[in-house]
Order: C-alpha cells, then sequence, then structure tokens
C-alpha cells in the first residue's frame, strides 16, 4: 500500500473521529425496551465476543485483561468505573478486538452521556464493521454503531456529520433487504446539502471504491473550489485520478497531498 494510500485512510479515520453523539430523548421505559428487542435481534452477544477473543491471547494478555476486569469489579465511584471502561476499551482495540473495544467503549457513553464519549463509541464500532471477517460480528457491531448514531441525531438533529456517519454505517454493511439504503442516505444529503465538503468528500470517496472516478472527479474539485486546503480532497483526487489514467495530474495532487500531510 502506498504512503498516499495510507494517507487517504488515515484522513477517514480522523474524519470519524471528529464526530460526535450522545443520547436520544425517548423516555426510560421506552428506550430500554427497545434495547432489550434490539439486543435480542443480535447475531451473536458480548459475552460470546469475549469467551471467543479470550481464547486467542497469550497469558501475558489475558492477566492484563483479567486484571482490568477485577478492578472493574471493584470499582465504586464512577469516576473510577470510566477510567477502567476506558482502559478495557483500548487494551481491547490494541489486541485487535474492536467489537469489544466499541462495547466497552459504548459503556463509557451510558454512564457519562457525553457527546465525545459516544462518538469514540460509534467510531470503535465503525472501525470493527470495516474490519471484522465474520459476517455475525460485522452484524454486530452496525447494530450497535446505529443505535449510537440514532442518539446522536436525536440529540441533534441539525448535525450534518451524524447523519454522514450513519449512512456510513449502513453502507460499510448494507442491511439484505435495502441494500442501497445508506447511498441513497448519503445522496439525499447531498441534494439537500450541495456544498458540503464532508458529504463531497465521502460520496466521492465511495465512488473511487466502485470505479466511478469520474465522478468522483466532479465532486472533489468541486470540493475543493470550496475548501482549497481540505486535505480530504486533495488525496482522494490523487486517487481519483490515477484511476481515471490521467498520470499528470493523479501526480500534481499526490504532491499536494504529502505537502499538506506534514503541516
Amino acid at each position: 500500500m502506498t504512503k498516499l494510500q495510507w494517507a487517504v485512510i488515515a484522513s477517514a479515520i480522523a474524519l470519524f473521529l471528529v464526530m460526535y453523539f450522545g443520547c436520544g430523548h425517548k423516555p426510560n421505559n421506552i428506550k430500554a425496551l427497545e434495547k432489550s428487542r434490539a439486543l435480542a435481534a443480535e447475531s451473536t452477544d458480548v459475552n460470546a465476543l469475549l469467551q471467543e477473543a479470550k481464547a486467542s491471547l497469550s497469558p501475558v494478555q489475558t492477566d492484563a485483561v483479567l486484571a482490568l476486569e477485577a478492578q472493574l469489579g471493584e470499582a465504586g465511584a464512577d469516576t473510577s468505573r470510566v477510567a477502567l471502561l476506558k482502559q478495557l476499551s483500548g487494551q481491547w482495540y490494541e489486541l485487535g478486538a474492536p467489537a469489544l473495544a466499541g462495547y466497552y467503549a459504548q459503556q463509557v457513553a451510558e454512564a457519562t452521556g457525553e457527546e465525545e464519549a459516544w462518538s469514540i463509541a460509534g467510531t470503535t464500532y465503525t472501525i470493527c464493521i470495516q474490519r471484522s471477517q465474520e459476517q455475525k460480528i460485522r452484524d454486530f457491531c452496525t447494530g450497535r454503531a446505529v443505535q449510537a448514531f440514532e442518539n446522536a441525531i436525536s440529540l441533534n438533529p441539525e448535525s450534518v456529520a451524524h447523519q454522514v456517519n450513519l449512512a456510513l454505517a449502513y453502507a460499510a454493511n448494507p442491511p439484505q433487504d435495502d441494500p442501497m439504503k445508506g447511498i441513497l442516505m448519503l445522496r439525499t444529503l447531498n441534494q439537500n446539502n450541495p456544498d458540503n465538503v464532508l458529504i463531497l468528500n465521502t460520496l466521492a470517496r465511495l465512488a473511487i471504491q466502485t470505479g466511478q472516478f469520474n465522478r468522483a472527479i466532479e465532486r472533489l474539485e468541486h470540493a475543493l473550489s470550496l475548501d482549497p486546503g481540505n486535505i480530504d480532497s486533495a488525496c482522494l483526487l490523487a486517487q481519483a485520478y490515477e484511476g481515471a489514467g490521467d498520470s499528470a495530474k493523479a501526480s500534481e495532487y499526490a504532491e499536494r497531498c504529502r505537502a499538506q500531510s506534514v503541516r
């Protein structure tokens, strides 16, 4: 993988990390019922994921996880408990289990109610969708990601970023009965917000993935006209022109991407 491709991937992950998510406003009994139904419909559960993940750990890794779990069981104060949940989330992320990292990040969000915590939980579940090979895990993370993003939208319906992230979750693992759901959501957002650079970049990235290079170029050139310093647009344009066979333009934007990356 080229440095340019790594730069684009890094910028995409950074894009996720700046989105924020919050809790909905439904009555507690309704939220509890909906959560119960959603969990019942999941293709796997956290205990099964924990059991499978722990079976693959080395003795040293196992000891580290068990030590944190023991401390969590004895934690009393909310601040202490939240700190341990964050450590467990980070530990599982480093161990290559983003589904479990997302689960503990979600617990942090539920405990604190902070938008940044919901952002991290939603981001981690989305990374899980992108990286996991097993469909049951992808489905588990998709359902949890959608819940987080819908909470964010109910808290701040005007945030385009929340709506983009919800669409991306659906696009990463489309529903069997509505495979175009995520894409259509993004197209609707684009129609309603034709000059939004985040939406233009997101649609262009998906167009590149499906070989629609000229369409991607059109969107990205428009994005750069609106925000000339946007690194995502420049890096994606290098890929789009390369795919379209325009090596001169690809080199021009690749250099622009590298220059902006080191600033």
